[in-house]
């Protein structure tokens, strides 16, 4: 069950994808396009003014690198992902788990974003880095 709590309008195009729904927060006026998905075994919290294209992927849950590690316990790790006032997420774009997306920031389409991204700047990529400031 999809659980939104938020000041201003939320709407998500079909199809769409979740884990939990209880792990999403939205602040208001946010707009998801076409077939995203949210890996929400973590918190996935979005600011105000966000736009997400088409296909958009956002993860919250990671695995540990060791195999035995991985084989004898299981474990997931969830780090949550923030994602700033005004963001724009191009169609095609995953967004890792621990990411943290500054305010302002644009993300070019079919970028991989493994690192947090400041404020203000257009990046993209395999992996995403900063092309310029805006």
């Amino acid at each position: 069950m999809l659980e939104i709590k938020t000041e201003g309008t939320v709407y998500i195009d079909i199809p769409f994808q979740f884990d939990f729904g209880t792990n999403l927060h939205f602040s208001g006026n946010f707009y998801a396009n076409t077939d995203c998905l949210f890996l929400d075994t973590g918190d996935i919290n979005f600011g105000k003014n966000v736009k997400l294209g088409p296909r958009v992927q956002i993860y919250t849950v990671n695995h540990p690198v060791d195999p035995t590690e991985r084989l004898e316990k299981g474990l997931a790790i969830a780090s949550p992902v923030m994602i700033g006032d005004n963001v724009w997420i191009g169609g095609g774009s995953i967004i890792n788990p621990g990411v943290v997306i500054g305010a302002n920031t644009v993300i070019g389409s079919g970028s991989v974003v493994t690192r947090s991204l400041p404020s203000n700047v257009l990046a993209a990529g395999v992996p995403a880095k900063v092309i310029r400031e805006i």
